[in-house]
This record gives C-alpha cells, structure tokens and sequence, in this order.
C-alpha cells in the first residue's frame, strides 16, 4: 500500500497554532506600543542585573511559521542548542541558495558585561555577518519577557531584532535596512513553540551551560578598517562577495575580515551528504531533511505527516546537484532523508521518489560523510 507524506502547511499551521490568528503580525511588541524612535546610540544591558535568562529560555527546537518579507512559510524550525557555557547557536540550511544563522552569547561590550547575536551567512555568493547588542529588557507580565538586540555600531538607525517569550512560545521579529541607508523595516516575523527541549537540555549537560562567563570578547570593539558600510551608514557589518559563487565559507570568512569565523566555533561539526541519483529523478529539486524521528519506514514509505515536526535542518538542493556540506551542525543522532520532488510542486507528495531510513550520530566537531543511495521508492 503506498503512502504519501505533504510537506505542512494549513493543516500543520491549525495544529501548531490554533489559538492564533491566521494572518502573522508584528506581536513582538505589547498591544498598545509606543512608536520605537530609531537611534544611532548604541547602550548595553548589563547582565550582571538583568537579561542573562535570555539564554536559556532561547535554547529549544522551534517550530512554527515565518513570513520573509512578503513570503510566508506555513512550516518553518530553528534548532538552538548550546555550543559552550555561554553560547547557544542555531542556524537555517537554505541548500543550493545559502543559510542563515544567528547565535546569541556573552561577552564584554562597552565595558559592558552583556549578550550579543551574531547573525548572516552565504547567499547566492554573498558572505555577510553583523553583529547585535542587547540594548533592551523588560517583562510586560501576561505578554511575556521582551528583548531587543540592536546593530552593534548603528542601533536601530541600522538594524535590530526583538524576540518575546511567553511561556512555551517564542514571537521573533527582525527588522532591517541596506545597512543604514534607508529606515529599517520589518524583514521576518517567526512565531512558533518549543518542542522537543531534551535535545537542547542534552547539550546544556554537554557542555556545562549555562554560565555567566565571556564566549568571545568584543571589550575592545571592532576592527573599523573591516566594516562593510557605505558612506553615511554604520554597521557591524563584514562582507565578502563571490562573484562567481565558487569560495567557500572558510575563505569569504577571511576576506571579509570577520572577527569570528566558523571554525572558531567550538563543539559543532560538519557533515558531507554525498547523492547517488538515478534515470528517475535527474535534474529534479531534492530536499534533505535531518530529523529527531524517522520520516520513512526501512521500506523508504513516508509515515504520517506530524513526524515531520521532529526535522530540525531542511536544505533545498536544485538541478543536478549532488552534494552538500552541512555546517555548524550540533552533535546528536539524525535521521537523514532526501526526497526527489518530482513534480516540482514545492512539497512531498504522491509520486515523489525516497529511500529506505538512513541514520548517522554527529561527534562534537566531527567530519562525518554520509552517502545516500536507492532513491528509487515511489510514493
């Protein structure tokens, strides 16, 4: 008997989130904001007071929905886990195209003992990471606790993101601009819930988080000479750009005078899928999924479509593509699928190609190489 598998969409967005409304607005604010001045100044919290909690309650697997700009996704997850005591990292595996990460950690700002975000990745050739600063804290009771993190040079003038909890709840919206040159606007809205916390609470273990001690120390600022900003604009900024998208990140890191670099990452690993297609799914879009739960049988049949809230990384690979590095990877067990969309239509369906489950365990700042081959199960 075939099976078949949809990606998630209405039906997920009503389970997840039935006690919202259907159209995602700006909720990171209280219901009756003040206007949000933007400003150059840039004014560190200090977590010696208040704020340090913000790590742990950022840490979980989140699933949910996000609208990019105009786009929405009826589907979409972020996977924090610690990476040291004072460092929890998540990052968006977008596939062919690029990813995008942010991680959150402690360090001396300004004088400051405080928290900062780094945020960016590769896309489309484009190497790009910027720096924030936690400027903002408050606990508006029911509505939950507040944060904002504000473009380390140029405030809000630049660009920011501000994150609510409430309860198991996470509401993130970050807005942004051409880095100074035009008011920031809202750029992504993501709301979702915390599941599965033992893969973030097995990290924590792992490596003794959380504490209040310096991941990586900004006492002294940034290298100027480095920043990307165009004149009349601050950022904390660095950029590369690959014209003929051929660099790796290891190298664009480099050119763009990044003052933190993936390697300089502790405790995550790497992981290199390598793909065996075949006559039937050439030239097709293939997506990879690494999952907590299987999504197929050992017969390679997708199982019902709520496992599909176990996935925590969700590459895209279009063409005739048949590799792909994974980075910045958390060590743990995954299960990895690769579906061949056949149709094209963006989502797993009846007639898509798969394979029997495939698994593989991550070591803390491990190489590991997978191959995946038999894609040949029609669902």
């Amino acid at each position: 008997m075939t099976k078949y598998f949809f990606l998630p969409s209405s039906i997920i967005s009503i389970l997840l989130f039935c006690f919202c409304e259907t159209e995602i607005r700006n909720i990171a604010v209280p219901s009756n904001p003040e206007p949000i001045p933007t400003s150059a100044e840039v004014n560190p919290v200090n977590i010696n007071e208040q704020g340090f909690e913000f790590l742990e309650q950022m840490q979980g697997h989140w699933v949910g929905i996000n609208r990019v700009i105009a786009q929405d996704f009826d589907w979409f997850a972020f996977d924090y886990r610690a990476i040291s005591p004072s460092h929890i990292h998540g990052i968006f595996e977008g596939g062919t195209m690029g990813n995008l990460l942010t991680s959150f950690f402690v360090t001396n700002f300004k004088g400051t003992r405080t928290i900062m975000a780094r945020n960016g990745g590769v896309l489309n050739g484009i190497y790009r990471t910027s720096y924030f600063v936690m400027d903002s804290v408050r606990n508006d009771g029911d509505e939950g606790n507040f944060y904002r993190l504000v473009d380390a040079e140029g405030g809000t003038n630049t660009m920011w993101m501000e994150l609510r909890f409430v309860k198991d709840s996470l509401y993130f919206n970050a807005y942004t601009s051409r880095l100074g040159l035009t008011l920031p606007s809202r750029h992504m809205t993501f709301k979702g819930k915390k599941e599965h916390i033992e893969l973030a609470q097995a990290a924590a273990t792992a490596v003794g988080f959380p504490k209040n001690e310096v991941a990586w120390d900004f006492s002294e600022g940034f290298n100027q000479d480095h920043l990307y900003a165009e004149p009349g604009a601050k950022s904390a900024t660095f950029l590369a750009y690959d014209e003929d998208a051929k660099k790796d990140v290891f190298t664009l890191a480099q050119e763009a005078g990044d003052p933190f670099v993936i390697d300089q990452h502790p405790y995550l690993a790497y992981l290199q899928i390598d793909i065996v297609r075949n006559n039937k799914i050439r030239n097709k879009t293939l997506w990879i999924y690494l999952s907590k739960e299987p999504l197929t049988t050992e017969e390679g049949y997708f199982y019902d479509y709520d496992v599909f809230d176990t996935v925590l990384l969700f590459p895209e690979l279009v063409d005739d593509q048949n590799q792909f590095l994974v980075t910045y990877l958390h060590p743990g067990d995954y299960y990895v699928n690769i579906t061949a969309d056949v149709d094209g239509d963006g989502q797993i369906s009846t007639g898509d190609y798969t394979h029997p489950l495939e698994s593989i365990t991550i070591e803390a700042e491990g190489q590991h190489q997978i191959t995946i081959r038999n894609i040949n199960v029609e669902n």
